[in-house]
C-alpha cells in the first residue's frame, strides 16, 4: 500500500516494516526538544478489544506529551467509534507510553504508536470503521495506520498526524481525531525525518491522557 504526497511522494504508511533502524538510540539536542534516550521496544503482546465505545455527544480529548513538547487530540467518536473508544483505551491503560515516533516524514506525516518500535506491532486485535467515501485528510488530522491487506477503516494501535495542507490520500484510514492545540510541537517533530521516513532524532510520546467533559 502506497499513500501519496502530493501525489508525488509515494511513502508506506502502513502496521509493518517501518522501523527506524538501529541508528535510532539516542538523540541530539535539537531546537524545541530535550535530547533523549529511545525506549526500550517491548515485546509483541496480544490485548483484548475494548467493548465500551466513547460517548460522541462528550467531549474527548488525549493530550501527548513528547520529549519535543505536547500536543492536544480533540478525538471523533462519531466518526470512527470503534477506533477512537480503542485509541483511549490503550492510552488510559498506559499503552503508548515510552513509545517512539517511528516513521517522520516532513510534509507529510508523524506516525507512531507501536511499543515494538518496529513498524509491525500492535495490540493484537483490529477494530474497523468504514470511512466516508469523501474522506479528507487535512492539516492536523490524526488516523490510524493499515496494512495493505486490510480492509478499509481496519486499525491496530499505529496512528499518524498529517502535517501537511498538501497531502492526498485514498479514504481507507479511520479519521479519530484532530489535533486542536500545540500543533507547533506536531511540526517540530515532523521536520526531523529524512525522504524515507527513518527519524533522525529520538522523538518519544512519555505520556497520553484522556479527558471527558470540558
Amino acid at each position: 500500500m502506497q499513500l501519496r504526497l502530493a501525489a508525488l511522494l509515494a511513502v508506506a504508511l502502513v502496521a509493518g516494516g517501518c522501523g527506524g533502524g538501529d541508528d535510532e538510540t539516542s538523540s541530539q539536542s535539537v531546537p524545541g526538544c530535550t535530547a533523549v534516550e529511545a525506549p526500550e521496544p517491548r515485546e509483541p503482546e496480544t490485548r483484548e478489544a475494548p467493548t465500551a465505545e466513547l460517548d460522541p455527544n462528550v467531549k474527548h480529548t488525549a493530550v501527548v506529551r513528547t520529549n519535543c513538547g505536547e500536543f492536544t487530540i480533540t478525538l471523533a467518536p462519531d466518526r470512527s467509534p470503534n477506533a477512537a473508544a480503542s485509541f483511549a483505551a490503550l492510552a488510559e491503560d498506559g499503552y503508548y507510553a515510552d513509545t517512539v515516533f517511528h516513521r517522520i516524514v516532513p510534509e507529510f506525516v508523524i506516525q507512531g504508536g507501536d511499543p515494538t518500535a518496529t513498524g509491525t506491532g500492535g495490540p493484537g486485535y483490529t477494530t474497523v470503521d468504514t470511512p466516508a467515501e469523501d474522506t479528507q485528510y487535512t492539516l492536523g488530522t490524526v488516523a490510524m495506520a493499515k496494512t495493505a491487506d486490510e480492509p478499509r477503516g481496519a486499525a491496530g494501535s499505529q496512528f499518524f498526524v498529517v502535517t501537511s495542507d498538501e497531502v492526498q490520500l485514498p479514504g481507507d484510514y479511520a479519521v479519530i481525531g484532530e489535533v486542536t492545540s500545540g500543533f507547533e510541537t506536531v511540526a517540530r517533530i515532523g521536520g526531523y525525518g529524512d525522504a524515507n521516513g527513518v527519524p533522525t532524532i529520538v522523538a518519544v510520546v512519555e505520556s497520553i491522557e484522556i479527558s471527558r467533559g470540558g
